[in-house]
């Protein structure tokens, strides 16, 4: 019996990561309920389990008085002279003490012992999932889809479902029963049932863990994401620095004919994925971010957070993007509100005029930025000269 019981607590142990000592409490509990039908009192009544050998020791222990008189608690004292019907050479004072078989405890008793020792064994196993879980929130974990059920979708994760809510779907995404996904471990909640875990497919943080798990520069911290901004299901854009200046960040990212970035892409069902050089000032981040349109000028005011851009005429579409989204991801990206303009309309706009920015006794201090300072706008010719300009960096020409 004891060989069994140490085998189903390392079973226990092993497959439902319940610590032992958790296992050994719960039995120990168990038998005092069990006792609890047996025995008039239970103050008196001790359980102990021998955490090596897994010998189940009950007993219970009386103080010994000198007569009937000198009991005050009956079933917690008894006389010497019955004390000695038990052990010849009790004395008064001393401790009398006796073992019970628990085998003896009976059905109903032994009934009651099981179902402690199950509460306390799912009570362990909720929260060890819970433990678990709550420790890895924000990384991403493999699921497998497992039903749906109203608008939502339950993932297994193995040891614990997980509901993917419609508002953390990517629209448009047909997932099926069966079908393997990564997801983000947004919150665990504990509640009576048990751990309630909420994952998504839709957190900016997804792409941040996938590019953590595909780039080994990231993990190491050579390559650093500095922001992300995403639209899920359609296109998502990166920033990143290297802090190697040996290590391309752009390049670590993409990998070897694509192959890193492309994973992710795979990953996300075709989600588009733009990776732009984060940099410290403002204008040339702007440019980056709103890559791959090309730029003739960016004037960003720091302060305010508030940038003009300039683009070539034939250029404005791309800028902006369908429906407006190149510019909107842009402004996400890099925190600022960004008014972009085609050359003609800079031209005609009042208050947006070149020799305002381009002034060469501009203050600098002022917080504006321009990718060309000695660029000087040729209104006779009514178009930016081409030569010495910053090429944006080349990606997917569709907007």
């Amino acid at each position: 019996m004891n060989g069994e019981l140490m085998q189903a607590v390392e079973m226990l142990e092993k497959e439902r990561h319940i610590s032992r000592e958790s296992l050994f409490e719960a039995i120990e509990t168990s038998l005092l309920a069990a006792c609890r039908n047996n025995f008039e009192r239970l103050d008196n009544v001790h359980v102990n389990i021998d955490r090596e050998t897994g010998d189940i020791n009950v007993y219970s222990e009386q103080e010994i008085v000198a007569t009937e008189d000198d009991i005050e608690e009956p079933g917690l004292q008894i006389t010497l002279e019955k004390a000695r019907e038990t052990d010849p050479n009790a004395e008064v004072g001393g401790t009398l003490r006796k073992d019970y078989n628990s085998k003896e405890f009976g059905r109903i008793a032994s009934q009651n012992a099981k179902n402690v020792i199950l509460q306390k064994i799912r009570e362990e196993e909720r929260g060890a999932i819970f433990n678990e879980y709550s420790s890895r929130e924000h990384d991403v974990v493999t699921g497998v889809v497992h039903r749906t059920y109203g608008r939502n979708i339950s993932i297994n994760l193995g040891r614990a479902d997980a509901v993917l809510a419609e508002n953390e779907q990517v629209r448009g995404e047909r997932l099926h029963p069966q079908e393997r996904i990564k997801v983000l471990i947004l919150e665990v909640k504990n509640n009576a049932k048990g751990p309630r875990i909420l994952v998504s497919r839709t957190h900016p943080d997804l792409v941040r863990r996938l590019f953590e798990q595909e780039v080994t520069e990231i993990r190491e911290g050579v390559v650093e994401i500095m922001s992300i901004a995403r639209e899920p299901g359609s296109r998502t854009k990166i920033a990143v620095r290297s802090n190697n200046a040996n290590v391309d960040a752009v390049g670590a990212c993409v990998g070897v004919n694509g192959n890193r970035v492309g994973m992710i892409v795979d990953e996300l069902n075709g989600e588009k994925i733009d990776i732009v050089n984060w940099d410290e000032n403002p204008g040339n981040f702007i440019q980056n971010a709103l890559s791959p349109a090309k730029i003739v000028a960016v004037f960003a005011d720091p302060d305010e957070h508030v940038a003009k851009v300039v683009v070539p005429d034939y250029q404005l579409s791309l800028a902006i993007g369908k429906e407006g989204q190149n510019a909107r991801l842009a402004a996400k990206l890099t925190g600022y509100k960004i008014d972009i303009k085609n050359e003609t309309q800079a031209k005609d706009t009042p208050g947006f005029r070149y020799e305002d920015y381009l002034d060469e006794e501009m203050d600098d201090g002022e917080g504006y930025y321009e990718y060309e300072e000695e660029y000087e706008y040729e209104e006779a010719a009514g178009e930016a000269p081409a030569e010495g300009l910053e090429e944006a960096p080349a990606a997917d020409e569709e907007a």
